[in-house]
């Protein structure tokens, strides 16, 4: 069964951290170029999918992760795992700030029209998302790295 747990972990690390590295670094650049309404509308589009995704993920991250603390004991989980988890909080905070109040704001101004209005919501979004982005690599660093950090 723990393989299972990490197995379940790490793909739901991929999705999360590597879908906010693609988004980030590669489709955002890349659609600079369209006009406001095509731009914030394939974004809107985009994160709605992604944020469906990072929703499963991150209840498979807190059940894998949960079941394997558990599964070894609070107490002899190295330190680094109790790290992992107190990053894994804040992130997941941070999410619910995006998804359950940026994104709907977006959403609305971008249905109405609102371009200058969508994409100040999207630059608020973007710098959450680099938060997370730079605490999801922090914790992949301490999930490989922890004995050498």
């Amino acid at each position: 069964m723990r393989q299972l747990w990490i197995f379940l972990h790490l793909v739901s690390v991929v999705v999360w951290v590597g879908g906010m590295f693609f988004v980030h670094h590669c489709l955002r650049p890349a659609i600079l170029s369209l006009a406001p309404p095509q731009r914030l509308t394939l974004m809107r589009d985009t994160l709605s999918r992604f944020f469906a995704y990072v929703a499963v993920s991150l209840v498979l991250l807190w059940a894998s992760g949960v079941a394997m603390l558990l599964d070894t004991g609070l107490r002899a989980a190295p330190p680094a795992w109790h790290l992992m988890t107190a990053v894994a909080f804040v992130m997941t905070v941070v999410f619910a700030v995006i998804r359950l109040d940026r994104f709907p704001k977006f959403g609305a101004a971008v249905l109405a029209s609102d371009w200058a209005g969508a994409a100040a919501v999207l630059g608020a979004i973007r710098l959450l998302v680099t938060v997370n982005l730079w605490l999801g690599l922090f914790t992949i660093a301490v999930a490989t790295l922890g004995r050498l950090l």
